[in-house]
């Protein structure tokens, strides 16, 4: 049947009328447990305008370590609704592309386009080597067998 994919349990079962609701209360409550960290780092650590974003700035590059870790917990390969409500969910609320892109057009905007640069090739630099070092945890199978959970969506 095109659309559907069937695995040994129900939990993985995936059909053209959507994801289980347990997955979607999963990354929904994953969700906001993320972004109200995001939120609460952000607070505690606010940037101006026109100085270099260092909340969001470790907020992706935390993220995307603890992302690229998560296939090294038997426990996160084993249920499908952990690894989403880890990965898309809590890391998914957690990280952002939108504030990163909003503060550097505000650098931008504020004549700072070093600071922004900087900004925008550190935060990729840096989320790079966070998930190359995550990766010496986990075996290319174990990475797979996270994949194949969804929790690298």
């Amino acid at each position: 049947m095109a659309g559907c994919r069937r695995d040994a349990s129900p939990e993985h079962a995936v059909t053209d009328g959507g994801p289980a609701p347990r997955l979607v209360a999963a990354v929904a409550a994953g969700g906001a447990l993320g972004a109200l960290a995001r939120w609460g780092l952000t607070e505690a650590f606010p940037s101006s305008t026109d100085a270099f974003p260092w909340s969001t700035f470790a907020i992706n590059v935390t993220g995307a370590f603890a992302l690229a870790l998560l296939p090294a917990f038997a426990a996160v390969r084993r249920s499908r609704a952990l690894a989403v409500g880890l990965g898309p969910g809590v890391l998914g609320g957690y990280t952002t592309l939108s504030t990163y892109s909003e503060q550097t057009r505000a650098l931008l905007a504020h004549g700072e386009a070093v600071t922004a640069a900087c900004y925008v090739l550190g935060t990729l630099a840096a989320c790079l080597v966070a998930v190359a070092v995550a990766d010496h945890w986990s075996t290319v199978q174990q990475r797979r067998a996270f994949e194949d959970e969804g929790g690298d969506e």
